[in-house]
């Protein structure tokens, strides 16, 4: 008797010097036959290329690749799903003439008998095993599958097939070329009065649909690729295809198959139809004995790699090199990745929130490049666009460990400034004027006509853009990087501030008109706090960052700095949330915003306690459950009181089970929305634990511990591995001394 699979497998991972996560579960994360009806995808992405889980783990899934956009006639950019290409179906012969897929059964634990399968994020793997009964023959079937983190145009699927009788199987091997999407709507022109009455027409809901349709994906979905050439050579075993997306960029896509040593398929045959570009292969097998096929994907798109010839001779030396090759350098890279690690010893389940928000911001940033992510990831998501959460939820929370991907993002608005300069021009401004809502590749505004209001006045996203670069440089002192790409960005955004404040001769003072405040449900309002605060900053920071440069600052920038308007309340000791003409309702409030790590507002202990009372505690007394957006800087507020026990309470509650999506830990935006791969919850989260807990801050004289540590009461303490802070290397420990008080060290690595 053999052993199974999954035992060889789990065998040799133990045995293995990078199966670390072997001996810590919390970079684990296992589905089970109870999550069939339930399941929420996970993602497998190195940044560049992605694709979706599925539960077999051998279905065609729905894949995206980085920044590659449809720009369909009247509609917003959106990403273009490009050919699936995880697909190897399998077949163990024909039931009254017809051949029964595996992929096309139903989904049951009766046919799917010990079923697992795990998302190791240490690896970046999904394995998923199963013994399949298919009219009463069974096999044993494994499936890994991976997008190389170390050959970035690369991804490979390996099955692995036990059958349990002698005979004859078939296995496909596709390229899944998906149909036109429809509905289109036209987005880019419906007003809001005619949105939803378009979207009922269609016969679609803005509703969530259990267990993971977003609850705007009547607006979020995905874009087409067309395929303009595709082809396979049935004896070399390749695929090989050329598309583009909607008026959009080129792309390209190749497959090599590799076969069991020795074996010779008794028939290949290649498909090739709308919808599917495969090769089918029936092969011979014996009962008991282990067949392993592989497909090693290679992906490109204009401006990043070459064509389907490039990609075919791509794939086909990585079917050459071996599929053991390809991951163990695949594993070697996210090893690599994973010594910048945050380490919490006291609270298994909050380790493992770490990782997987961890996992899935390194999954979907592509590293040194000039590229940013949408708020969701590489999904259609919030169409694929880039917010200021790109700026000041997701760059901060990489910024100390993995520069190398913080990096891209502030190089993203660098390569993107000429768009936001026109933008500006358009609108009767100088500088730039960043969008609210961007296009990932081009940089140019995206606006859903119906919320066209929203887009084009919650401006802060520009003070956001410019803080973010400081960072960088406080955190790197680059001077030849402030010189060529952070500085003309700093610049522009204060040309744009200082052009966009207006001069109130009355009350002596600068005021920002007709904005959308950062809490969005309050419109053309003046002198929104956080925005003004931030505007503030963005032009102080052009002052120092001009005489970093040797620029003579604009002398407009210091004055209206310190002359622009904070609404404040003398009576109750704290900051309004804008200017006080504007009726604020009492259900709460987004002061502790202020206390973010890239704004950190200056005030009194008093008035901080003050403004975390208004904020905090209608929202309490609501029992409103809060969006991961909104839990962060409620815990990184607390953490500058030094309120422990807040502290604790609303790191705990953003790392509670109602903000994540099973199996996975997918973060969605809120607990009901389906809004998955939220990667801006994931960052939140992160800061509050880099820049809460620790108290620590980028300022010019260095990292600084701005606020006393704090550590919640059930944790013995939390490091900060391999911190890089101006070209030295460290790690941060979090613990108690012998008197139980917290402290905060660094130790050189």
């Amino acid at each position: 008797m053999k052993p199974c699979l999954t035992c060889l497998s789990l065998i040799a991972a133990c045995l293995s010097t990078q199966a670390f996560c072997a001996t810590d579960p919390s970079f684990l994360l296992t589905a089970s036959a109870k999550d069939f009806d339930n399941y929420f995808p996970g993602q497998l992405a190195n940044g560049f290329i992605s694709t979706m889980t599925a539960p077999r783990g051998s279905e065609g899934n729905l894949a995206y690749m980085v920044a590659f956009m449809d720009y369909a006639k009247d509609d917003i950019s959106r990403p273009a799903a490009i050919p699936g290409w995880t697909e190897i179906d399998y077949s163990t012969g024909p039931i009254g003439g017809d051949h029964v897929w595996m992929n096309q059964v139903r989904l049951t634990p009766s046919v799917f008998e010990d079923y697992h399968q795990v998302l190791n994020m240490y690896d970046a793997t999904l394995t998923t095993s199963y013994r399949y009964l298919d009219h009463g023959k069974a096999t044993r079937v494994e499936v890994v599958t991976m997008v190389s983190q170390a050959s970035p145009h690369l991804a490979a699927s390996q099955l692995s097939i036990t059958p349990e009788f002698d005979g004859e199987v078939q296995l496909s091997f596709a390229l899944n070329l998906w149909a036109p999407y429809q509905p289109r709507l036209p987005l880019a022109k419906l007003t809001g009065d005619e949105l939803p009455l378009v979207i009922a027409a269609h016969n679609l809901v803005l509703d969530a649909i259990p267990p993971a349709t977003a609850d705007r994906a009547a607006e979020w979905y995905h874009g087409d690729t067309h395929v303009l050439a595709d082809d396979g050579d049935s004896n070399d075993l390749t695929l090989w295809l050329d598309g583009r997306a909607e008026q959009g960029l080129a792309m390209a896509q190749a497959a090599a198959i590799g076969l069991p040593k020795g074996l010779t398929p008794v028939e290949v045959k290649l498909v090739k139809n709308d919808y599917r570009l495969a090769l089918d292969l029936r092969v011979a097998v014996h009962k008991g004995e282990t067949y392993t096929f592989t497909k090693f994907v290679a992906t490109s798109r204009e401006g990043w790699g070459g064509d389907a010839r490039a990609d075919a001779a791509l794939a086909t030396a990585a079917r050459s090199q071996g599929f053991t090759a390809l991951l163990d350098a695949h594993k070697s890279a996210w090893a690599q990745l994973w010594k910048s690690d945050i380490h919490i010893d006291g609270d298994p389940k909050v380790q493992r929130v770490v990782h997987s928000d961890l996992y899935y911001l390194l999954s979907n940033i592509a590293p040194d490049t000039a590229w940013s992510i949408g708020a969701c990831a590489m999904t259609p998501g919030y169409v694929g666009h880039v917010f200021w959460d790109s700026d000041s939820w997701m760059f901060p929370a990489l910024l100390l460990q993995h520069p190398q991907y913080a990096k891209s993002l502030v190089m993203f608005r660098s390569r993107t400034l000429p768009a936001a300069q026109q933008r500006a021009r358009d609108a009767g401004f100088q500088g730039a004027k960043y969008p609210w809502e961007a296009d990932p590749e081009n940089g140019t505004e995206q606006i859903l006509h119906a919320a066209w209001i929203l887009s084009r006045s919650e401006i802060h996203v520009n003070a956001d853009v410019a803080i973010a670069q400081w960072q960088y440089w406080l955190a790197t002192h680059d001077l030849k990087w402030l010189r060529a790409d952070g500085w003309p960005v700093i610049r522009n955004v204060a040309e744009f501030w200082a052009s966009r404040a207006t001069y109130n001769e009355k009350m002596q003072r600068y005021d920002i008109e007709h904005v959308t405040s950062v809490e969005e449900n309050y419109y053309d309002v003046p002198n929104d706090t956080f925005t003004n605060l931030e505007a503030a900053k963005a032009l102080n920071i052009a002052v120092a960052a001009a005489a970093l440069v040797g620029a003579k600052p604009d002398s407009r920038w210091a004055d209206i700095a310190a002359k622009l308007y904070v609404p404040f309340s003398a009576t109750a000791n704290r900051h309004l949330d804008m200017d006080e003409s504007v009726k604020h309702d009492e259900g709460g409030s987004d002061l502790t915003f202020l206390a973010f790590p890239s704004l950190d507002a200056s005030m009194s202990a008093q008035v901080r306690r003050n403004d975390f009372a208004f904020a905090v505690d209608p929202r309490e007394a609501s029992e409103r459950i809060p969006s991961t957006m909104g839990a962060a800087p409620i815990g990184i507020a607390a953490a500058a009181l030094g309120d422990v026990a807040e502290t604790t309470r609303w790191v705990l509650r953003n790392a509670a089970d109602d903000m994540f999506k099973g199996p996975f830990n997918v973060r969605p935006e809120t607990s009901d929305n389906n809004t998955g791969y939220f990667l801006t919850g994931s960052g939140g989260f992160l800061q509050s634990l880099i820049f809460g807990l620790s108290g620590l801050r980028l300022e010019e004289r260095g990292l600084v511990e701005a606020y006393a540590p704090v550590l919640p009461p059930e944790w013995k303490s939390l490091t900060l591995q391999n911190v890089t802070f101006r070209g030295k290397r460290f790690d941060i420990t979090i613990d108690r001394d012998t008197s139980g008080k917290v402290r905060l060290t660094r130790k050189a690595i």
